[in-house]
């Protein structure tokens, strides 16, 4: 899996004349501090830019915004840090002189009560509602912390850190997303409708290729082509391959090598895949092994081109820095009402198993023949705490809308094929209900993480409708 990216973060100090200013001073000194043990890079005004480095008046703001400007690709979300009121315009002139449209956060520093004298009162507890009410009239999105005021070296802070970088990785990395639409939507799947002029609004284009364009690379590659041998290698490293014949895993193997190099010269970043049945049919393999290993390295891929499927994927792993898988919600788990059985055939990635070999696709061998149909990833799904997401195209509404929620998958016992586990969601009946309500997709993503919340809130900076289940609520408790 790839390393988590270095963060970096736009610091706004706000500073207010006649408050005290030697606290503007420790404030700044304190928000690098915390930023550099979180091993993030603050972009911040010098002290001999401005007056303790912070912004206070209409050229502080735009030497702040100058700053921000050279910084512009680096820059992935701006924390403002209230160590006393602060100049609510100032801050407010230096995000929109800069033309970042990333996720802001604002921060207010407490008041001690043995401190409550004009040397040392910060009132950042008012400013704060000041600042943000200067926000909402320019049109800026802005996040909040957990507390009203919070001081940056407390484990409240520490948490709002991570979630709010979770959030700025989900929004920068939607940015100019391209994703790479491989094959046709199997006729049989209409549930994978979705709108790519909905998506090209939020900036995310749609590339294609037809199954047709693939085979005939596949034709024209030699058996000991250099990038066909390597991908095998990978596969037989990657997942148990006995009993597998070696005739199919060189089809995957130059499928894998196909589709990367389409990619790569396409451009695209995840990718959503044609299978039933035309894969099996017309090549002889089923393409789960390669689409596992791509989503194992963060890299989404979903089968029956289910474009919003990969993107959900997506935001997942963009804030957790793990892999995705999608599920179907696909069976109840006894008479639990909050429990239920997520499946598929599987291309989960191995990051999701307990263990996990290579086999055949049971549901279609009867149809096009098991010899056809060689390259799941079959296996019991682990235990742990997971986050998992919808977000489509509402093409009679013009929107992008989804859900988001916690859960777990449980040890609880299942005895069944494909990639399979149990899941446990609070409420989750009241789910079910707004899916099918809703006219939601079976199909969902699900993330070994607690990244929901996150999700939610970068739903918002993306303009996007979010439902967080199991309640759908702006206060931040138990933050994610």
């Amino acid at each position: 899996m790839a390393a988590r990216r270095k963060m970096t973060f736009g610091i706004i100090v706000g500073n207010r004349g006649f408050f005290p200013h030697h606290l503007a001073k420790t404030g700044r000194e304190e928000i690098m501090s915390v930023l550099e043990a979180a091993g993030a890079t603050p972009v911040v005004l010098s002290p001999e830019e401005s007056h303790h480095g912070a912004v206070e008046t209409y050229a502080e703001a735009q030497r702040c915004a100058e700053l921000f400007k050279k910084h512009a690709e680096e820059i992935d979300g701006i924390i403002v840090t209230l160590p006393n009121f602060g100049e609510e315009r100032g801050i407010v002139d230096a995000i929109r002189l800069s033309g970042l449209k990333v996720p802001v956060l604002v921060q207010a520093t407490p008041d001690r009560a043995e401190a409550m004298t004009i040397a040392t009162r910060r009132d950042s507890f008012c400013g704060k509602m000041s600042c943000c009410n200067n926000m909402m009239q320019y049109g800026i999105p802005y996040s909040l912390t957990t507390l009203h005021t919070e001081t940056v070296q407390s484990a409240e802070f520490k948490g709002d850190l991570e979630w709010f970088s979770q959030v700025c990785r989900i929004v920068k990395g939607l940015k100019n997303l391209r994703i790479g639409s491989i094959g046709a939507r199997p006729t049989a799947f209409n549930t994978v409708r979705y709108s790519e002029r909905i998506f090209e609004t939020s900036g995310i284009t749609i590339e294609t290729i037809d199954l047709s364009e693939i085979f005939g690379r596949i034709n024209r590659m030699k058996d000991n082509d250099d990038a066909a041998q390597a991908k095998l290698a990978a596969i037989k490293k990657y997942v148990t391959t006995s009993g597998i014949a070696d005739a199919a895993l060189l089809k995957m193997a130059k499928l894998g090598a196909v589709i990367d190099g389409w990619m790569k010269q396409a451009h695209v970043t995840i990718s959503a895949v044609q299978c039933w049945t035309s894969m099996e049919e017309f090549f002889g393999v089923v393409p789960c092994t390669i689409m596992s290993m791509m989503s194992n390295e963060l890299i989404p891929s979903a089968c029956e081109v289910d474009v919003p499927g990969t993107l959900s994927m997506y935001m997942l792993a963009l804030a957790s820095g793990t892999p995705s898988a999608l599920l179907d919600w696909n069976n109840n788990y006894g008479n639990d009402p909050n429990k239920c059985v997520c499946f598929h055939c599987s291309n989960l990635p191995k990051h999701f198993f307990k263990d996990v070999r290579m086999d055949y696709q049971e549901i279609i061998a009867g149809t096009v023949g098991k010899e056809n149909t060689f390259g799941t990833c079959v296996g019991r799904v682990k235990s742990g705490a997971m986050s998992y997401a919808r977000f489509s195209t509402d093409d009679r509404r013009g929107v992008v809308r989804g859900y988001t929620g916690p859960g777990r998958f449980t040890d609880d016992p299942l005895e069944t094929f494909g990639g399979a586990g149990v899941a446990e969601i609070p409420q989750l009946q009241k789910l079910l209900h707004y899916i099918c309500r809703e006219g939601f997709e079976h199909h969902v993503a699900a993330n070994f993480s607690e990244v929901s919340k996150s999700v939610h809130e970068a739903a918002r900076y993306l303009g996007w409708e979010s439902h967080y289940h199991p309640a759908l609520e702006d206060w931040p408790e138990n933050r994610e």
